[in-house]
């Protein structure tokens, strides 16, 4: 399997490890990277709202992968989640009371 990396967003210097759409676990917020598909199934997916440093949070995965997009639910195969390339966010930091 290719395991790719990214630059992190808050300015670090460390790799952040990229993973298949498919292999994330419901509930978790991801940022898409890359689409490794067609031309033509990478601009459809654009149009979806999965596109490139697009937020998306897996909601359930089970035959097929359900995802919010954009506050929209949207499905995917997995054998499509397999073509998209994401980081996983932190989560949010609490503030001290």
């Amino acid at each position: 399997m290719d395991k790719r990396t990214s630059t992190r967003a808050d300015g670090g210097n460390s790799p952040q490890p990229l993973c298949q759409l498919s292999e994330v676990q419901p509930g978790v917020s991801v940022r898409i990277k890359q689409l490794s598909a067609s031309p033509e199934m990478s601009q459809r997916l654009r149009e979806l709202g999965f596109c490139e440093e697009q937020r998306i949070k897996l909601l359930s995965r089970n035959a097929n992968l359900i995802c919010q997009v954009c506050n929209a639910r949207l499905g995917l195969s997995s054998q499509l989640a397999d073509l998209i390339w994401v980081e996983q966010l932190k989560p949010p930091q609490r503030l001290a009371a």
